[in-house]
């Protein structure tokens, strides 16, 4: 018991260090906040990416997709959700005002294009930026978890609590709902929606909605070795050019039906469905996921990516989904293998929902009982209730003749 505390112990504060080196990397950056706010031009933005040992940037600001509405926004989710699980994360009024700040930066999201999830931008990875559903739905998750949350939690104030324009998070919602399946003007839908729709933003409330994406992304985008980010993706194909960024538009065709399949997706699909209770589809997920990891010193590891090899893409262009793939990229995939355990432990229940959850984020689409509202008429004293009556005929009880209330 007490070797089991101290592991949580140790646990709860890597976690706090994680999130405080992430929060001191972005108040690095906090003219640009000021900055974004302003102009909201891509190059005034947070950089999407820093030095983990010292929290420095590592690129210009004009050599990479910065602006990530979806990464701020997931941060945010995630320090309300930790914070409201008990972790104090933010110590100083300092702080407070930079997440202050963080919420301003997103709350535009449903009018700021970004370069998404995938950091590229539109399908052609040309940096062309696009409203995107991915970072639209996190940045609503968002804006509702921190709307009046205390950061510092039971010993906080006034000042330690955050405000959040309700109109923003009304009109993030509307524009996401209007999108979806789809996800930018130039992806007709993205595996990434999977974390919308789902864990850990629960974005969607509309049950139909969430069912009617699903399928869509299950049937466009799933395959036997995980989903596709999104149709025409050439990363990682055997038909990329490695010797630059971008595509050119005639060269997406030459990516169809061999895009490579993402085990990532496996493991939101095992989370949500327990979060759903649908433990049998997840277990049925868990068997294929299972299949696909790289077995390493008795450890299963789940690969980035699974690739069709050159010797086995003209037969996978005339039979899509037939041909045998191989793992390919990095192993393991710490995005996915996080995830994977995560999936795991829900689904043998060593953990459950509200602990992955304790906003209870999972609930918004569970249909509300209707409002109801109930109203009762006192006259204020006998003169009035003998008016009422005298000339409305209206018998109504007195303040008195009802006291105590």
């Amino acid at each position: 018991k007490e070797e089991e505390r101290s592991k949580l112990f140790q646990l709860e504060q890597a976690v706090v260090k994680n999130m405080r080196g992430i929060l001191f990397a972005m108040m690095g950056q906090s003219h640009k906040v000021e900055k974004f706010k302003r102009s909201f031009s891509s190059f005034d933005s947070l950089h999407a990416k820093y030095n983990s040992k010292n929290c420095q940037t590592v690129v210009g600001d004009r050599e990479w997709g910065h602006l990530q509405i979806d990464a701020v926004s997931l941060y945010l989710l995630s320090l309300a959700q930790m914070t409201a699980s008990g972790l104090q994360i933010i110590f100083t009024l300092d702080e407070v005002a930079f997440i202050q700040n963080l919420v301003f930066y997103i709350e535009c999201a449903y009018v700021t294009p970004d370069y998404g999830i995938w950091e590229r931008g539109d399908k052609s990875n040309q940096s062309i930026l696009e409203l995107n559903s991915s970072s639209i739905g996190m940045a609503k998750a968002a804006l509702e978890a921190m709307n009046k949350l205390d950061l510092f939690g039971a010993r906080g104030g006034r000042a330690s609590e955050i405000h959040v324009l309700p109109d923003e998070a009304v009109k993030c919602s509307a524009v996401l709902e209007s999108m979806l399946p789809r996800e930018s003007n130039s992806k007709e839908t993205d595996a990434a929606i999977l974390s919308i729709i789902g864990f850990p933003a629960f974005s969607v409330s509309q049950p139909q909605l969430v069912n009617a994406t699903l399928a869509t992304i299950q049937e466009k985008l799933g395959g036997r070795y995980g989903m596709k980010r999104f149709l025409r993706d050439g990363y990682k194909t055997v038909k990329e050019n490695v010797s630059r960024l971008h595509y050119e538009p005639w060269e997406l065709r030459l990516f169809e039906n061999i895009e490579c399949e993402w085990p990532l997706f496996f493991c939101y699909l095992i989370i949500n469905y327990c979060f759903q209770g649908e433990f049998d589809l997840a277990g049925d997920v868990i068997i294929m996921l299972d299949e696909l990891c790289v077995s390493e010193n008795g450890m299963r590891l789940v690969p980035e990516l699974y690739l069709v090899p050159e010797s086995n893409v003209a037969f996978e262009y005339a039979n899509p989904g037939k041909s045998e793939r191989q793992p390919g990229g990095r192993c393991p995939f710490m995005w996915a293998q996080s995830l994977y355990l995560v999936g795991k432990l829900l689904y043998e229940e060593f953990l459950a929902p509200g602990e992955l959850d304790p906003m209870n984020r999972r609930l918004t689409s569970l249909k509300k009982p209707d409002v109801v509202v109930q109203v009762v008429v006192l006259a204020e004293d006998e003169r009035i209730q003998a008016m009422l009556e005298e000339e409305h005929e209206l018998h109504i009880p007195t303040c008195a003749d009802i006291s105590p209330i």
